[in-house]
């Protein structure tokens, strides 16, 4: 076993464990206030400060990745969540909404730390002549960690049955201990540390194709969260008549799903280059939304329309987003990659904190419609933006 690939598994093992507990939490807090009589808007509104911290995260922590090394942010990452999860151990009179916002926020700071520094790590695992097998490598992380994230929902659910809410936070801190623990030995040491000290104002891309693809993700999250975070569920239990099981066994295959559509997209997209793999995938995803709108406009039935499309967009979602996932990571400078990679998923974090508000708001004044329609017309601004970007020479898959 080669030294680059004993570090892809530290990466990826340290990377699985945090969004195991990552989807745990989750789950664990939107049971949790549902069982308080929280509804779901206000329990979506928990999670702002979550996706808020993660636009901070990304920007803040590419520049500390590449001054400190990639090992000591992902470790970092790794302490907040258990810090986090302490934070929730406590008595049932401290869990007050600003308690739960505070430990949320700490959450995502620890997850968008991990994932820059798994997503950067990897760049420099490997040789870039070796494009195809960097797009499997990064393919294989994103996929597998979305498939544990939908693992980490049904975990939740045991754990907050089996042990109680505080017990539950209390045996996943504690795991999580023991992960961060061998990650400080094994990692290894100033992984990514950038050779040239960056300066605090280089935290904003100067690359043409990492501006435009940062602007084209942010939209394509948007797409997905507009509809996905709060509209869907909620839809769910209204139109549909499903419980809260139901609702969230099924948003947790969804996940899975598509976390392993993730892992063989390369399979999928065959040999592409940038430019016309992004233009494509995401001009054929906006067709989705735009379908599903219309079919529940034209009265056909609610549940097949619904569930058949979602079904669909997650096939050709998690396409776009492995493919966009290594174009990043191919993009990105090899010193200091972690400045491009945050940059980006700064972006990515402020699609998501777009869609999670407009989810809310467009889904109570105008409904489900609207909340599709806004999707498609965000993905078709992601194509068009793709057009932009430089071409990449063909990857063999």
């Amino acid at each position: 076993m080669t030294a680059a690939i004993r570090q892809y598994l530290v990466i990826t093992g340290n990377y699985w464990a945090f969004t195991l507990t990552d989807g745990a939490l989750r789950m664990l807090v939107v049971l949790h206030f549902h069982q308080l009589g929280y509804s779901p808007l206000a329990i979506a509104l928990l999670f702002i400060f979550y996706e808020f911290f993660g636009v901070v995260t990304n920007l803040v922590g590419g520049y500390l990745g590449a001054r400190m090394g990639l090992n000591r942010t992902m470790n970092i990452g790794l302490f907040l969540q258990i810090v986090a999860l302490a934070m929730l151990a406590v008595p049932a009179a401290m869990l007050t909404v600003p308690w739960v916002m505070a430990a949320q926020a700490l959450s995502g700071i620890a997850k968008d730390l991990n994932k820059m520094s798994a997503k950067s790590g990897i760049k420099l695992l490997v040789p870039d002549t070796e494009q195809g097998k960097l797009y499997k490598w990064v393919a294989i992380l994103t996929g597998s960690k979305n498939t544990l994230k939908g693992v980490g929902f049904f975990l939740g659910g045991v754990l907050l049955m089996a042990a109680g809410f505080k017990g539950a936070v209390i045996l996943m801190a504690v795991a999580l201990g023991v992960v961060w623990l061998a990650s400080l030995f094994l990692l290894g040491q100033d992984l990514g540390k950038s050779k040239a000290k960056p300066k605090f104002r280089e935290i904003l891309s100067k690359s043409r194709a990492i501006n435009v693809l940062s602007a084209a993700r942010m939209f394509l999250f948007g797409a997905r969260d507009v509809w996905f975070v709060v509209a869907l569920p909620v839809y769910m239990a209204t139109a549909f008549g499903w419980d809260h099981w139901q609702v969230g066994g099924f948003m947790a295959s969804w996940i899975i799903g598509y976390g392993f559509i993730q892992t063989i997209a390369p399979r999928i997209t065959g040999q592409t280059e940038g430019r016309q793999g992004a233009v494509l995938w995401a001009g054929a995803l906006a067709l989705i939304p735009a379908v599903i709108a219309a079919g529940l406009m034209a009265g056909w039935p609610a549940q097949p329309v619904v569930i058949g499309g979602l079904l669909l967009f997650g096939v050709l979602f998690a396409i776009n987003s492995s493919l966009h996932s290594y174009l990043i990571v191919s993009y990105a400078r090899d010193d200091g990659v972690s400045l491009d990679v945050g940059f980006y998923y700064m972006s990515n974090a402020a699609g998501r904190l777009l869609g999670t508000i407009l989810s809310g708001w467009v889904y109570q004044a105008h409904g489900l419609e609207a909340c599709l329609w806004i999707s498609a017309g965000f993905l078709v601004i992601a194509a068009l933006m793709s057009i932009m970007l430089p071409v990449k020479r063909a990857v063999a898959a």
